[in-house]
């Protein structure tokens, strides 16, 4: 600004200058500068308020000054005045005013209250174009947001649709060729040693056709998250993780799915599921260990192995690690890759416990 108001103050009341006498210097700047009384009125302005304002002087003196600002922000402009008259210097406060044409004018104010004078010495910058410009960017991400949670939510509803299929349609269907396979078992007992066994080689692979759809179902969309929760699905997928891979997984919690939305949990359990296929893949892991622990205003998820791990900066670009940082970007949380030659890789991600 042109001057500051410290020093302003300084130079009234060590020089004793009178409001008239240094408010000529301030014709020459762009910015807006005012002098109110404790009255709440403009008793002085420079030409710039009056451009922006688009008020005649006369109009300016004769209207208390929180008739020309913005309905919304009156409260706390107000609030904010009060709180001047006692003492407290403002600094950039942005609120807005509306001009006689009606146009939204945003400023930004500092202001120093002189109680021996009882008047309001305050200079301010129009940050009109600045705020348009953000609130426009605002408005696109909000849009793009709502794009993106759409897109989300109808991958899931199809991830649904697909495993209720799966489960409800297709495993019903192998399970009857398997119980049909185990009838003509036992109801032909004067088939050939060879057609025995291969009846025996279609009923085994029938068993693990069904299993395997089962298991297909519940990666798709995991119906145990609305029926019995976060932690019984993590669970779950440890459990399923251990016996189709052979590595021992361990999980421990003490989350209550109260504390996140039910979006948000569907997240976690997302990237629990890329994390696992990324040690699945990559780390040649004997264990791995999962957490989902609450610390304060603070939900964690930690998926730790003992495996040699993986390159981040290498697979950065690969689906499952982008997945996994698209999934913590839209919860506003943090995600953090730890690879160490002893204790094998750490993934960890942080997000805020809901109404934190």
């Amino acid at each position: 600004m042109f001057l500051t108001l410290t020093v302003i103050s300084i130079f009234m009341n060590k020089w004793d200058l009178t409001e008239t006498e240094l408010f000529p210097f301030f014709e020459m700047t762009p910015d807006l500068v005012c002098i109110a009384g404790k009255d709440g009125y403009f008793k002085k302005v420079n030409r710039a308020v009056v451009e922006k304002f688009q008020y005649s002087l006369e109009e300016l003196y004769s209207r208390p000054i929180e008739s020309f600002m913005h309905p919304e922000d009156k409260t706390f402009t107000l609030r904010e005045r009060s709180r001047l008259l006692q003492g407290t210097s403002l600094k950039n406060l942005e609120n807005r005013y509306v001009t006689k044409n009606n146009e939204v004018l945003w400023l930004n104010w500092t202001s120093v209250y002189l109680a021996d004078k009882e008047v309001v010495f305050a200079i301010a910058k129009d940050i009109t174009q600045r705020k348009v410009m953000e609130l426009e960017k605002e408005a696109n991400y909000q849009k793009f947001k709502s794009l993106a949670l759409s897109f989300k939510d109808n991958m899931e509803r199809d991830r649904k649709h697909l495993a209720y299929n799966l489960h409800e349609q297709v495993a019903q269907l192998a399970s009857v060729i398997k119980m049909d396979i185990e009838w003509l078992s036992d109801h032909l007992p004067a088939l050939d040693a060879l057609a025995v066994q291969r009846m025996k080689n279609v009923n085994t692979a029938s068993n693990a056709l069904v299993d395997m759809i089962r298991d297909l179902s519940f990666a798709l969309s995991p119906v145990m998250l609305d029926d019995l929760g976060l932690n019984e699905t993590l669970e779950g997928l440890c459990k399923d993780f251990s016996k189709v891979n052979g590595i021992p997984c361990r999980f421990e919690t003490n989350f209550e799915d109260d504390f996140l939305s039910r979006e948000a949990r569907l997240d976690l359990f997302r990237v629990c599921q890329e994390a696992l296929d990324n040690v699945k893949k990559h780390s040649g892991a004997s264990s791995v260990h999962i957490s989902l622990m609450a610390m304060g205003a603070v939900i964690k998820l930690i998926i730790a192995d003992d495996g040699s791990g993986f390159d981040v900066e290498k697979v950065e670009n690969g689906k499952g690690i982008n997945t996994m940082l698209n999934r913590v970007a839209s919860l506003y949380g943090k995600i953090f890759f730890e690879k160490n030659i002893d204790t094998g890789t750490m993934i960890t991600v942080e997000v805020e416990r809901k109404g934190a």
